[in-house]
């Protein structure tokens, strides 16, 4: 379990937790808003599928208190950074902080590995809710662009939420 001690708006516990035979189902389920679509697969099913039939990303589930609300996905870079990736908060508990305490969460682990990696992710720049959020995180532009998304690196030290 990757573990912040950060808690969402409504006072629940968010953790990070290895996709598992008791709690794959429920993070396939997880779904995004239909205006999130765009930038995000319609499932976190599809997320799993690559993180099991790939070697990059590692997929984990997210938890508030004891249900899974979403999912996010992190990899190793052939340079040796980390990126985030692939997260989804499911529509019926956006808005309560999750994905602020997730990438906080992951953020945070990542960067404490060993050799101190930078760590990335990116996002599309019509995606209002990742410009308002991954900056306010202390990510920082970093004027590459990769499949049309903004890439933005963590400064250091990360912010909490």
């Amino acid at each position: 379990m990757i573990d912040s001690n950060l808690r969402d708006r409504a006072g629940r516990h968010v953790t990070l937790r290895p996709v598992d035979d008791d709690n794959w189902r429920a993070v396939a389920d997880v779904v995004p808003r239909d205006d999130q679509r765009a930038w995000v697969y319609p499932m976190a099913a599809r997320y799993l599928l690559l993180s099991a039939r790939g070697d990059v990303w590692t997929s984990l589930a997210v938890y508030a208190d004891e249900v899974v609300v979403g999912h996010v996905m992190w990899g190793a870079d052939d340079d040796g950074s980390r990126w985030i990736g692939g997260m989804v908060v499911d529509a019926a508990e956006q808005g309560r902080g999750v994905g602020a305490a997730t990438v906080t969460t992951l953020a945070t682990w990542l960067r404490a590995q060993p050799g101190r990696p930078a760590v990335r992710l990116s996002y599309h720049p019509e995606n209002l809710a990742a410009v308002a959020l991954y900056p306010r995180l202390g990510f920082a532009p970093t004027g590459a662009v990769e499949d049309d998304e903004l890439v933005a690196e963590l400064a250091d030290p990360p912010r909490r939420q």
